[in-house]
């Protein structure tokens, strides 16, 4: 199964299941999530990019409700994240990233997903050790700055390698996908919201 140009997608009744165990008492949001130091406000006013508009102004889903909480329940509460969030959990990964400390997520918003073609939904939604490895592609054990995407090289948590080039707020990520909004902080993760799903090079 070629996944070179395809990646996960969840659309239609998936997502709504997804985002409904979002909604949940036992969703996204584990009580025993590893506790993390909030980051600071100065930390939060340095995003970029063109999406950063459509994060929410207020509340647990903007800039400051994101920097309090642990990377997987931010991105719950971020409404352009959603699709992501569900795909987080149908691969039991929430407990994992919101455990982690110091870490990068290249996070594809929903019109990231909303490229790939359906019929490669089921196949990968079948195969739980795929997604998770697509999943975990998106993941780096560090935290990056903006200026280290410049020119980067970036072991992931899947065990390939990223490569990023650019300059400014015009940044790239592993040659396919753009950062839309950039150095968005959770309490343990630096995000770029991307608009592309990657892909591991083995996949």
């Amino acid at each position: 199964m070629q996944f070179k140009r395809t990646a996960i997608a969840l659309s239609g009744a998936a997502i709504a299941v997804g985002l409904a165990a979002c909604g949940s008492n036992g969703g996204s949001q584990p009580s025993n999530a590893a506790p993390a130091k909030p980051t600071s406000t100065a930390e939060t006013m340095n995003q970029f990019g063109s999406a950063c508009g459509q994060v929410p102004a207020s509340g647990a889903g903007s800039f400051q409700g994101m920097a309090q909480a642990p990377v997987a329940t931010a991105a719950g509460n971020n409404p352009i994240l959603s699709t992501l969030v569900a795909a987080v959990q149908k691969a039991n990964l929430v407990d994992t990233l919101n455990g982690a400390t110091n870490i990068t997520v290249f996070a594809p918003d929903n019109g990231a997903f909303g490229k790939i073609p359906t019929d490669t939904l089921g196949k990968v939604l079948a195969d739980n050790a795929t997604l998770t490895k697509i999943l975990e592609y998106h993941v780096v054990p560090e935290k990056i700055t903006p200026a280290q995407l410049a020119s980067g090289s970036f072991k992931t948590l899947e065990g390939g390698t990223i490569r990023t080039s650019g300059s400014g707020q015009d940044y790239t990520i592993a040659g396919t996908a753009h950062v839309v909004c950039g150095n968005v902080q959770t309490a343990n993760a630096t995000v770029y919201i991307i608009d592309g799903v990657l892909m591991p090079p083995s996949s």
